[in-house]
């Protein structure tokens, strides 16, 4: 991805989504314009700059942009929080110095997070993901609700693939669309973090390629994170489930994220959690972990002491 594109295509969106009476600048006679939203010289106008200079940072030009002036441009352009991490990250990608990478390995996941999901089956579905959303490590419960997650042999499982692609995903999730763009949300924000990051482009190009809803959601340069917050998720044996899911940020851990669903105590949400844990057909995965403790993580339970 060529982050001079993605910076003026993420600020000509964020301009033609304002008027000017949302901003309170004066709009004269009745015709109607040749572009959407604000102009540039409006935007500059509310930034307290020069026309010729936001022209030339729209181009991606920002050697010189200083972090007040980019600033100046959030506010003017009215960029919530993500938003404007996402335009320093794009600014900060195309100064000179940055670091190109090509391909970024799926790194392992250590034994000890592999141990705490595992052990968060009896709470809920647990699983660690990468700023791809590359799924790495996953408890029992887990692979059940999201039971669309198979990938090919030597192919990591992918939650944004699974979204996009898989014809189980509207059925999990009955929020689809939403659930969808929040995802492709997060992964736009990651763009702007790496751009280089050969394996997200190849992720991004597959699912443009695939799926025309993930292409018009990509087209629109929202950005987004997600730290909590409420879902509905479905399952055949005991329908829609209404649970709190927490992102955890693991930043000693190569970006890695420990996502968990769980349900309040004497809930039907919460019983109907026990009944999932209980399904015979969960198997948990730990794809970039060892042998040994993936065995561990997959081997069966027995609650019965006579089955000892």
């Amino acid at each position: 991805m060529d982050p001079k594109r993605e910076l003026r295509e993420f600020l000509i969106s964020r301009r033609a989504r304002l008027t000017p009476e949302e901003v309170g600048l004066p709009h004269y006679g009745m015709r109607a314009r040749r572009v959407p939203g604000l102009r540039r010289d409006e935007v500059a106008r509310l930034a307290g700059v020069s026309v010729d200079y936001y022209t030339r940072l729209e181009r991606g030009q920002v050697a010189g942009a200083s972090d007040s002036v980019l600033d100046a441009v959030a506010r003017a352009l009215r960029l919530d929080r993500p938003e404007r991490e996402h335009l320093t990250d794009l600014a900060r990608a195309i100064r000179p110095g940055t670091k190109r990478r090509t391909r970024t390995a799926v790194a392992p996941v250590r034994a000890s997070l592999l141990r705490i999901v595992s052990a968060l089956d009896s709470e809920g579905p647990a699983f660690i993901a990468n700023a791809r959303m590359d799924i790495l490590a996953a408890n029992r419960i887990a692979t059940v609700l999201f039971s669309g997650w198979h990938a090919p042999a030597g192919r990591t499982p992918n939650h944004a693939r699974f979204l996009f692609l898989s014809p189980q995903a509207r059925e999990c999730f009955p929020d689809w669309e939403q659930t969808a763009q929040g995802v492709v949300n997060i992964l736009r924000a990651h763009a702007g973090r790496d751009p280089f990051d050969r394996g997200l482009s190849d992720l991004i190009g597959e699912l443009s390629v695939r799926s025309d809803v993930f292409r018009q959601m990509w087209a629109r340069h929202d950005v987004g994170s997600h730290y909590a917050g409420v879902k509905r998720q479905h399952h055949p044996a005991v329908g829609v489930l209404t649970l709190d899911v927490d992102v955890i940020p693991l930043p000693g851990d190569a970006g890695h994220t420990l996502l968990t669903f769980t349900a309040a105590p004497d809930t039907p949400d919460r019983d109907a959690l026990r009944l999932l844990a209980a399904w015979s057909g969960g198997t948990a995965f730990a794809g970039a972990a060892s042998a040994t403790t993936a065995d561990a993580m997959s081997r069966p339970r027995h609650t019965d002491p006579d089955e000892e």
